[in-house]
């Protein structure tokens, strides 16, 4: 009998366990029944929140197919929120993931601050770039993004033989005025998501193109509102990067496997 907690920021969301004994070992089977949205719990992914020496926790991150995965911004911001529930910190996480350190605050209202790794290097190319924030991501500039076949164009793309054998996030991104609207195709959830944290934070950093200096975007996705701030020193760089955003508890059980 497994206890779990389901969170979401933005609309993407997660199953996220309590794992500090070690005595929870899931396989990829079983990950994926509990992200599945009519067999099991449902879940765009799977965190376990287990413990690390010198630091608040550690984060284990799984994509819904059930493959431990790179890092998720939004499931950063939401076990941040879950570390807090768990009573492990106040204000201020300092938590280890797959791609390194992390810190965040959190406000009373689960407003999470995100410090994301910096970005040392963006390919730009004739109307996309590619660029890896904690995870890898396309970032492709269209005209009319609630239009896009995101399921159709992104799978397309994300299977493409340059991006073999773990293939690529894809990010439809289009200019609206002075903010982003970003739609995103996951890997490993093999649909879009409705919002990626690290994909916002890629479409942020590709968008600034090669002007410098401090950068702040409020990024709109189909779940929400996030806001992404960095710095750039050089054109294809960015760091001080912090994504920011809600993390919401929707509710918690038990669940037999």
């Amino acid at each position: 009998m497994i206890h779990f907690y389901k969170y979401q920021g933005t609309g993407n969301d997660f199953v996220l366990i309590d794992n500090r004994t070690q005595k929870i070992e899931l396989s990829q089977e079983q990950i994926a029944f509990l992200c599945n949205r009519r067999m099991g719990v449902g879940a765009d992914g799977l965190m376990l929140l287990e413990e690390a020496v010198g630091f608040d926790f550690t984060m284990v991150y799984y994509n819904a197919d059930g493959n431990e995965s790179t890092m998720c911004g939004n499931g950063g911001r939401c076990i941040t929120a879950f570390a807090r529930e768990l009573k492990l910190i106040e204000q201020k996480a300092h938590f280890i993931a797959i791609d390194g350190e992390h810190h965040a605050d959190i406000t009373v209202e689960n407003i999470v601050a995100l410090e994301m790794n910096n970005v040392t290097e963006v390919h730009r190319y004739d109307g996309y770039a590619i660029l890896n924030t904690g995870s890898p991501h396309y970032v492709l500039w269209v005209n009319d993004v609630a239009q896009i076949n995101v399921f159709e164009q992104g799978r397309a793309i994300r299977n493409q033989t340059q991006f073999a054998p773990r293939g690529i996030n894809v990010n439809f991104v289009e200019i609206q005025e002075a903010q982003l609207y970003v739609r995103t195709y996951e890997r490993g959830v093999e649909d879009e998501t409705l919002s990626c944290g690290t994909g916002v934070t890629a479409s942020a950093i590709a968008a600034s193109q090669d002007r410098l200096g401090f950068f702040e975007n409020h990024i709109k996705t189909p779940g929400g509102v996030l806001k992404v701030s960095f710095r750039k020193d050089s054109p294809s760089s960015a760091v001080d990067v912090v994504l920011t955003g809600p993390a919401t508890l929707v509710y918690e059980g038990k669940i037999k496997l």
